[in-house]
């Protein structure tokens, strides 16, 4: 199991994670001396290029694991039309991680309404060897057809959490899963308590992927950190 936070470059997790006299530049540097995989989401903001990438690949350890969420140029702009180009573009860029490369996030827009036909385009223009998890997040999308659709291309849906509560059904479409805690519900917002956490804990298996993306005041790395703690083999 993989667990980490949704993004690093916070400037309020100075002195949570990192050190107040550490420069920027080599935040994810240290991030990877402390977490073995990390969910990129500056990609869905504006897909950097492949030497980017390629960077970051070399600022983290050996068997390091950064998933990638997808630019919101194909997910919320193109709303999964026309998809070859921006899969492709997206590929091209995010191969300068080599063998570190983690699963593809696409995270739909809440109003964007089951389009099944869409998705499944969308899913046949990736890789067969990239895994990608799919977080849609309007209700119409829980159905047979999205789940056999997601089934047959082996992608994951996307878990999600937020207050303590899935959002999501619990579907296993895939041998591997992929879970993002949004927002906790203790204090101080927007923690994740022991009880919250407790709970997902029989749910996941080894081949797992876990981000927290409560980033607000570190949250986000406390709780990581505290989840590790909680999943780690005993004996």
């Amino acid at each position: 199991m993989l667990i980490g936070t949704s993004g690093w470059q916070y400037t309020d997790w100075r002195d949570v994670l990192y050190p107040s006299g550490l420069p920027q530049r080599r935040w994810l540097q240290h991030y990877g001396d402390v977490f073995a995989t990390v969910e990129n989401n500056n990609a869905f903001y504006r897909l950097p290029n492949r030497e980017t990438f390629e960077t970051w690949r070399d600022s983290t350890p050996p068997g390091f694991v950064m998933a990638v969420k997808a630019s919101r140029y194909l997910t919320h702009m193109k709303r999964l039309n026309d998809s070859a180009e921006p899969v492709a573009r997206l590929m091209n860029a995010a191969a300068g991680l080599g063998a570190k490369l983690g699963p593809v996030l696409l995270q739909l827009p809440p109003t964007l309404r089951a389009e099944p036909d869409r998705l499944a385009a969308c899913l046949r223009r990736f890789p067969r060897d990239v895994r990608i998890a799919v977080e849609p997040r309007h209700p119409s999308w829980w159905t047979d057809e999205t789940r056999r659709i997601l089934e047959h291309h082996g992608a994951a849906l996307c878990w999600t959490d937020r207050l303590g509560r899935p959002q999501t059904p619990l579907w296993r479409t895939t041998g591997w899963l992929y879970l993002r805690f949004h927002e906790g519900p203790a204090e101080p917002w927007p923690h994740y308590d022991d009880e919250s956490l407790h709970a997902w804990v029989n749910e996941l298996t080894d081949d797992a992927y876990v981000y927290f993306n409560n980033d607000p005041g570190g949250a986000a790395v406390r709780n990581a950190l505290r989840f590790a703690e909680l999943t780690a083999p005993t004996g």
